[in-house]
């Protein structure tokens, strides 16, 4: 998706989800570049999700948060397009930066004579292998607290952080977890329904304390 990144679940029976899901992959990549290009500032994957859910497009069905081996197909299956319509939208100038916390479309400034170096993006050649997408629970796990420590280990983007401290109500990311333990507790606690807040609120602190958790914990390892 350590406390556990919000998987998606499998689209329900209504629309119907196929051994193979080429079909809904297809009709996901027409969804998803239109929503990025109706939310120029981005969307996040939650709330991509829930678009995706609800009219005119209705492509993915209820979600359950609770059970990573359930959700995770959707996610692999929203992630997988959008390493596709990247590939896409670069041969037309356009860039697509892909997180969790927000996916967004940039213009690609292209200079002759100049290009990137070639270097392996092990997020892209996971998600475009179509036989990741159904894998023990086991596997999950361990895959998804790999994607919240960054990169297969790696560390995670300042941006990203800064985001993920910000939705907690920290101006900057500290540099204790258990300040970020503290703040997250209060945050849930604030975002209660009984108290006025919604389950969309609570998912995006769970979605942030898990990044920043992750952090602290790819952190400690490289010391």
């Amino acid at each position: 998706m350590t406390s556990q990144m919000p998987y998606p679940e499998r689209p329900s029976p209504e629309p119907s989800q196929p051994g193979d899901p080429s079909e809904l992959i297809q009709l996901l990549l027409v969804a998803i570049e239109r929503v990025l290009r109706d939310h120029p500032a981005g969307v996040s994957e939650l709330t991509l999700i829930k678009t995706l859910q609800a009219p005119p497009w209705r492509l993915l069905g209820p979600v359950d948060y609770s059970e990573p081996a359930r959700l995770y197909p959707v996610h692999f299956l929203v992630f997988h397009a959008l390493y596709r319509l990247r590939d896409q939208l670069a041969e037309q100038g356009e860039s697509l930066t892909i997180s969790p916390l927000n996916t967004k479309l940039c213009a690609t400034e292209v200079i002759a004579g100049k290009g990137l170096p070639d270097a392996p993006d092990k997020l892209r050649a996971f998600y475009l292998d179509l036989s990741q997408y159904r894998m023990p629970e086991e596997l999950i796990t361990r895959m998804m607290d790999d994607f919240w420590a960054g990169r297969s280990g790696g560390r995670l983007d300042s941006t990203e952080l800064l985001e993920a401290a910000r939705t907690l109500g920290l101006d900057a990311v500290p540099e204790r977890l258990d300040t970020v333990k503290r703040q997250f507790r209060r945050a849930v606690m604030k975002a209660h329904p009984d108290r006025g807040g919604d389950t969309r609120r609570i998912q995006a602190l769970n979605e942030a304390f898990a990044l920043l958790k992750a952090h602290f914990q790819a952190t400690t390892s490289a010391v």
